[in-house]
């Protein structure tokens, strides 16, 4: 039996991906332009399970097979300024990854020769050994990508630290390229930030749902491609119910191929499969989402749940007892969390698939 080849996980590539590829080539681009290409810095930012981090993986992975440059991924969690210092450090110098204690990190006499000291009463930073990393890179013909998965605005210290060693590298002129991610709101902030103003210069890409014939497509071309077939009416079906949502592809494909007879993807199988990847979405998306709400934020979005398509924001005052002012201050909020999204004159509707669906399903009685 045929594995299955969809990936509903956060952050694994799918088997194809579709709806992206002006943003690789444009990133890809930037890295051909050289130093100052307003590409080189840029954000990757939408709601949950919209593909930011696997946009981070493709253009990482372009980068690397394309112009071979060096690639360092990271994830913005605690402690993540002396990772990527580390990982710095030791790509200059292999062997202390095995020594208890470096004294000194010195790069060979065609390399420049410059030294880095281990003095504790000068520690080295990120900016020096990124900077060393850069260099090296140079010399060889290539150049360094940093990327940064799951920006947060409780990491606020290590992204000055971070953005600040950016910027001074990207003054210098240096062959090096960021890549970030993140959730709205914490790129807001992040763009916000008095230290990081630089950063509101970079290409900030908000990322949406695919057109459903890309969507379809995706679908397709990977249960084709591993030697199933599927009806039109079934890959209808499934693509309509994925709503052009990139995690919801790769969920409804990994349904309905398990519930497939055979190598044959009929109508039922992928009705079966459609309502199968509905229920695990609210548990991998839904819930996860709404839990970082405040429970005002969440009446919010439960008033928005009576009605079947966009709603007014006089209609979710009027459900929640309170006036216009009042209601506007949490649109504004769950527009930068990515929950909702603006439909109009006075309207919102939800951001992400199916949300409506399972409010209702678990209203309280």
């Amino acid at each position: 039996m045929a594995r299955n080849p969809f990936k509903p996980t956060a952050g694994a590539n799918p088997p194809l991906l579709v709806g992206r590829d002006v943003l690789v080539e444009e990133f890809l681009e930037s890295i051909e332009d050289g130093p100052g290409a307003p590409g080189r810095i840029t954000i990757f930012t939408g709601p949950r399970g919209i593909g930011k981090t696997v946009m981070l993986n493709t253009v990482a992975e372009r980068v690397q097979s394309d112009h071979q440059w060096l690639v360092i991924d990271e994830t913005a969690t605690t402690g993540f300024v002396n990772r990527l210092t580390a990982a710095s450090r030791v790509l200059l110098d292999p062997e202390a990854a095995t020594r208890r204690r470096v004294k000194a990190v010195t790069l060979p006499a065609q390399l420049g020769g410059f030294e880095l000291s281990d003095d504790p009463a000068r520690p080295i930073g990120l900016r020096e050994a990124a900077g060393a990393l850069a260099r090296r890179c140079e010399e060889n013909g290539t150049g360094l990508l940093v990327t940064l998965d799951e920006v947060h605005s409780s990491s606020r210290d290590e992204l000055r630290q971070f953005a600040t060693a950016v910027q001074h590298l990207i003054r210098e002129d240096r062959e090096i390229a960021v890549a970030f991610a993140g959730l709205p709101a914490a790129v807001t902030e992040l763009l916000n930030d008095e230290v990081t103003t630089f950063l509101r210069r970079a290409e900030r890409h908000v990322l949406s749902d695919v057109p459903l014939a890309e969507a379809s497509r995706a679908l397709a071309e990977t249960i084709t491609a591993n030697g199933r077939r599927i009806d039109p009416d079934a890959l209808a079906v499934a693509a309509r119910a994925t709503g052009g949502y990139p995690f919801m592809i790769q969920l409804v494909g990994y349904q309905v191929w398990r519930k497939a007879s055979g190598d044959h993807i009929d109508a039922e199988a992928a009705r079966v499969g459609v309502e199968a990847a509905r229920a695990r979405l609210g548990s991998l998306v839904h819930e996860t989402a709404l839990a970082e709400l405040s429970g005002v934020d969440r009446a919010f979005l439960s008033a928005m749940a009576h009605d079947d398509g966009p709603s007014r924001l006089q209609a979710i005052a009027g459900r929640l007892g309170k006036g216009l002012n009042y209601v506007s201050v949490y649109r504004a909020r769950l527009l930068e969390a990515g929950m909702i999204a603006a439909a109009g004159r006075g309207k919102v509707d939800f951001a992400i698939p199916f949300l409506r669906e399972y409010l209702r399903e678990h209203a309280p009685e």
